[in-house]
């Protein structure tokens, strides 16, 4: 095989990329409409052709073309192009297989909660420092009971697969507030609440698709193939890059991934696979320092794994300088400098690359037209060439979206489709702790239930017996009255003011008290 693969033409001669030096990353930069997909698509084929797999986002579905010849004849554009720069096109597709977080375009792309941890996830969330805090608590309690569980039970619990589990622990966190604050540290029930709704907002853009298993085996994304080439994996992201923050911790799940479980090779003499990060400036977009910390760290030792990462953006200024120090090879398409900002970043671009006494780096970025770019790549000493201004090559693959029934066929015939196709659904924190929450209301409430009847029982039980016994005589009824008569009622009249008149007579005798006069 090859030792290089081609780019393009300058005047300078054929410009190249040594596969020695691929894995010492990249960048492929420029405005919208300048390129950039194309020479992304050249590189994936030339790639996968001399044996390296590819992993690539696509994020407006125009590099699924990949997976098909280009047409005969080829297009006017790719024709001329390769009699100006004097190379063959040789109509070939290379072996492409087509993913999807959704499941709809491609094989489904599953990942655990527990595999993407808390900064992560606290960037899926967007969550606040108080958030990111109650995420940890909550990994780590899962952790613990993994580690330290005594029955099987114990330790599923602790096992994160899906978003439900997730909701299942903060809930448990909520509920057990007093006796978890004094193990891990106080978590507020606001806080709780806060993550759950953003968890339910994750959960209806689609999100949960992602989380759960099985899980992405890194191995199916670098098999060898009989024939020597490489697979090109391409990840459907036109509706993917809709929840940016999903999109850029997917992404860097995935290279921190393959830092994490491939071993050291050092500089081999091609990469293992070779990672294209489309829409780069999402990664770095509001993200914390912690976060850029974490990618600087990926991108500066992922390279001895044998993996190779290109970030493809707009403007170079969309990478933070301290992992832009780690990208050897650099393809600048055009920029525009309409305002200071953008003359700034012209000017840095410019200033990014080993000098070209023949060139004026600065004016040429903004001259360049479409399939054209100023490239610069690490020579077989890793020593970065002189900038030269390019003609990109044209791919030998198809320019543009390929059509869905052929996508779908592909994936039908694809002999990973039944490995992924069923999500698997063991038991995890979410039926466990919700088992065992159910299992203490109901033991709650009976215990409720006997304190009710114990209390109505003694209330009973101190209340003074009403019923009389046998021995107590009966007090006799009260005889009913009987209808009085008018000379009854006179009678009585009678008799009350003679009673009346003799009392009055009697005291005045008694007190000696005179007759009132009239």
């Amino acid at each position: 095989m090859a030792t290089s693969i081609d780019i393009g033409v300058a005047s300078e001669g054929p410009q190249t990329l040594a596969l020695k030096r691929a894995n010492r990353h990249g960048l492929i930069a420029g405005a919208t409409g300048t390129g950039k997909t194309v020479t992304l698509q050249v590189l994936a084929e030339q790639f996968a052709k001399n044996g390296v797999n590819v992993f690539a986002a696509d994020i407006k579905g125009d590099l699924s073309g990949i997976a098909a010849p280009m047409p005969e004849p080829p297009p006017g554009w790719a024709k001329a192009r390769a009699q100006e720069i004097g190379v063959t096109l040789s109509s070939e597709a290379q072996p492409v297989v087509f993913w999807d977080v959704y499941g709809e375009l491609g094989h489904p792309v599953r990942t655990t909660v527990t595999e993407m941890g808390p900064v992560l996830m606290a960037s899926v969330l967007d969550a606040t420092d108080a958030q990111e805090g109650a995420l940890t608590v909550a990994f780590k309690i899962a952790d613990d009971w993994l580690t330290k569980g005594a029955t099987d039970e114990d330790r599923n619990r602790g096992l994160l697969l899906n978003l439900a589990d997730l909701r299942a622990i903060l809930t448990y966190i909520s509920d057990n507030s007093d006796e978890v604050g004094k193990q891990y540290g106080l978590v507020t029930p606001t806080t709780i609440a806060a993550l759950q709704r953003k968890l339910l907002q994750l959960e209806m853009d689609g999100a949960e698709r992602f989380f759960g298993e099985k899980v992405l085996e890194l191995s199916d994304l670098m098999r060898p193939r009989a024939d020597g080439r490489g697979t090109i994996n391409l990840l459907a992201s036109e509706r993917l890059v809709q929840s940016p923050r999903l999109y850029s911790a997917f992404l860097l799940w995935l290279m921190s991934e393959l830092w994490e479980d491939l071993p050291e090779v050092g500089d081999p003499d091609r990469p293992k696979l070779v990672f294209f990060f489309d829409e780069a400036h999402l990664l770095f977009r509001d993200a914390t320092k912690e976060l850029i910390q974490k990618v600087e760290q990926v991108v500066r030792l992922i390279r001895s794994k044998g993996v190779g990462i290109y970030f493809v953006t707009q403007s170079p200024a969309d990478i933070p300088d301290i992992v832009l120090s780690q990208l050897g090879n650099r393809i600048q398409h055009a920029l525009r400098a309409y305002t200071p900002s953008d003359q700034k970043a012209v000017k840095a671009a410019a200033a990014s690359f080993r000098a070209n006494a023949d060139l004026d780096v600065v004016k040429a970025i903004q001259e360049l037209g479409v399939g054209e770019a100023l490239v610069s790549t690490l020579d077989e000493t890793g020593a970065p060439t002189p900038v030269a201004r390019t003609k990109v090559r044209p791919p030998n693959s198809q320019v543009g979206t390929l059509l869905l029934a052929t996508r779908q066929q592909m994936i039908a015939a694809c002999d990973l489709g039944e490995a992924y196709k069923t999500e698997i659904d063991r038991e995890s924190a979410f039926e466990i702790l919700g088992k065992r929450a159910q299992a203490a209301a109901s033991a709650a409430a009976a215990e409720a239930q006997q304190q009710a009847e114990a209390k109505a029982a003694s209330k009973a039980a101190r209340a003074p017996r009403s019923t009389p016994s046998a021995s107590t005589p009966r007090a006799p009824a009260r005889a009913r009255a009987q209808p009085v008569t008018p000379i009854e009622r006179a009678g009585t009249r009678v008799a009350t003011g003679v009673v009346n008149t003799l009392a009055r007579e009697l005291m005045r005798g008694i007190l000696g008290t005179p007759r009132r006069r009239r």
